[in-house]
């Protein structure tokens, strides 16, 4: 018997993952209730996955890239021509204000979307602190963004702004709240204009 050449194997078994984790959390992932999610043999979310930390690893990569690709495509960079906001000049007047307003935007967006998908990506997030695996892919993020906003300000400003990001993000998340983004807005001009708003 032949096997059946399918490509799209892998990426449907990370779907499946996403899929199981944000039903019944990560204590409910398993390769079974992922096979039988992906509906594809236990024997294939084995082959593409030897451990259930690969398959975390696979899905936390996956919840990054969509957060990271959201921000790239933002207005933050569009308007980009190489003549960005260098250190020195980081967060003055306009522009740092823009710099917040868009954070902020993009930021209500992504609560305005379904919460079980934001309660997906902090759940792989913070399952780093138990699971070691999983530490470098979480620390990819921070990293990558830190990395796109250091386009706009300087370093430390960016990581600056991503921590209160996570922390406001964290907040809601956790206490049930709503996002308040007239109180990010405000939060924000004040890292990017180095607390002197």
């Amino acid at each position: 018997m032949a096997r059946r050449y399918d490509p799209e194997r892998r990426t449907r078994i990370i779907d499946a993952a996403l899929t199981v984790i944000a039903a019944d959390g990560i204590a409910g992932l398993s390769h079974r209730t992922v096979a039988a999610e992906a509906d594809v043999p236990l024997g294939s979310t084995t082959y593409h996955f030897a451990s259930l930390d690969e398959l975390l690893v696979a899905a936390l990569r996956r919840c990054n890239e969509n957060f990271v690709q959201a921000l790239r495509s933002s207005g933050l960079f569009a308007e980009e021509g190489g003549t960005g906001c260098g250190e020195g000049d980081a967060g003055q007047g306009a522009e740092g204000a823009g710099l917040a307003e868009e954070l902020t935007r993009l930021l209500d967006r992504w609560f305005a979307g379904e919460r079980g998908a934001i309660e997906l990506e902090y759940e792989l997030y913070l399952a780093a602190l138990r699971r070691p695996a999983l530490r470098p892919v979480a620390a990819e993020w921070t990293t990558e963004a830190v990395a796109l906003l250091s386009r706009r300000t300087d370093p430390e400003t960016a990581r600056a702004l991503v921590a209160l990001m996570d922390g406001v993000c964290l907040q809601v998340l956790l206490t049930g709240g709503t996002f308040d983004a007239a109180y990010t807005r405000v939060m924000l001009e004040r890292i990017v204009a180095g607390g002197d708003a």
